[in-house]
């Protein structure tokens, strides 16, 4: 997990968020597309991903993990707290 990175904010509230370490290599997004999208930038570069739907369902919610294990800098933040 990243020390001190804010939080994106175009996360969904809840449990999973991507943080300003995110460098958009977009595995999450390929992993789990139902959850992560990506941003880009004015000519069309990938500037970072964010959690676009929190998980809903055990699959998702196991792709969820899968990214966040996979995460090359560690960005995808479980904070083990449910949507509020």
């Amino acid at each position: 997990m990243s020390e001190g990175s804010g939080k994106l904010k175009e996360n969904q509230p809840g449990k999973y968020y991507v943080d300003q370490d995110c460098i958009g290599c977009m595995l999450c997004s390929e992993i789990a597309p139902d959850n992560f999208r990506s941003t880009v930038d004015i000519d069309c570069e990938v500037e970072y991903n964010f959690v676009y739907k929190q998980p809903s369902t055990k699959q998702e919610e196991d792709l969820c993990e899968e990214s966040m294990d996979v995460c090359p800098v560690g960005a995808i933040v479980d904070n083990g707290k449910g949507a509020r």
